[in-house]
């Protein structure tokens, strides 16, 4: 049965996803809110968006059947999105991570949503990053995953001046953090026992500026963090198994340091995906719109992963 697709925002992310589905040879409509970024869009791809924003969009034009739909609105717009696309009809949605402005905003609305939540996935794109399927392989070759170290550091320099709507940035790890504590629990497998700190620092817009905790997850592993947004750090995954220490640092590439060496190996595969296109889109749209649900974050996971270890660590 033929797909419908609605594409929902016009903005940088939007145009990302737009030019996945175009190279893939998918037709789709596009639903933008103001002239400007609708304008851009259509220089960058051609596609001539529906301008006035998705409820005007959807008093005028009725969701067709199997409709799935893509929403990547700016983050202050993502859960009345969804509401929204859900109560018209759609068949199943891929929403920007993560899904709401805050994790206050998405528990709020899980009941509202539990009936939709299993149709509903959060696209945590890193899932589908060339380098992590690469890093999952080799980690079965040599037998499982034993340890894990991970850091969600913040350059709260280039952040700081940003224009954003109100609460996006006094939420930040939420928004963007969760990027790298969602891939780590994904690969390592979610957190049974362990502790979490964290303590407040100088920055106006964060609460919370230093994090660190330890434990061991459901899968055996064992696994430390460490984030300091007044520090110097950057965005990275470490995983030992018995034979080896693989690094996603940065995370779109691979480096391993084989056992009872000391060289750090840059490791060569096929990201060409990944270069072409915004790192991990290509394939989680491929996923998504082939029903291929097993690498994708639904979004009652993704509520009961927010309450239970998000939560603990921004507290």
């Amino acid at each position: 049965m033929k797909k419908n697709i609605l594409l929902v925002g016009t903005g940088p992310m939007a145009l990302d996803y737009a030019k996945v589905l175009i190279a893939q040879n998918f037709s789709f409509q596009v639903v933008g809110r103001g002239q400007e970024s609708a304008k851009r869009f259509e220089e960058g791809t051609g596609i001539k968006p529906f301008v006035g924003g998705l409820q005007k969009y959807l008093e005028t034009s009725s969701v067709e059947d199997n409709t799935y739909a893509i929403v990547a609105t700016g983050t202050e717009g993502l859960m009345s999105s969804l509401l929204s696309v859900l109560q018209a009809g759609v068949e199943k949605v891929l929403i920007e991570k993560p899904a709401a402005i805050s994790i206050e905003e998405l528990i709020e609305n899980k009941e509202k949503l539990s009936v939709y939540s299993e149709k509903v996935f959060v696209a945590y794109n890193r899932r589908f990053y060339a380098s992590v399927i690469e890093a999952q392989k080799m980690i079965e070759e040599d037998g499982g995953l034993q340890t894990m170290h991970f850091e969600f550091t913040e350059w709260a320099h280039k952040i700081e001046p940003l224009t954003k709507a109100p609460g996006v940035k006094e939420n930040w790890f939420f928004a963007n953090s969760t990027h790298v504590v969602d891939l780590a629990f994904y690969l390592a497998g979610k957190p049974i026992q362990w502790q979490a700190y964290s303590k407040s620092g100088v920055l106006k817009w964060h609460s919370k500026t230093n994090f660190t905790g330890a434990g061991i997850t459901e899968k055996g592993v064992l696994f430390s963090y460490l984030s300091n947004w007044e520090s110097a750090g950057r965005w990275a995954v470490e995983l030992l198994t018995e034979k080896r220490r693989i690094y996603l640092k940065p995370m779109e590439g691979i480096s391993v340091q084989e056992k009872d060496t000391i060289a750090v190996i840059e490791y060569k595969l096929d990201d060409s995906y990944d270069v072409q296109f915004k790192p991990g889109l290509y394939l989680q749209v491929e996923a998504f719109l082939a029903d291929r649900n097993d690498r994708m974050l639904n979004l009652k996971e993704h509520t009961a992963i927010s309450a239970e270890i998000f939560n603990t660590i921004i507290q």
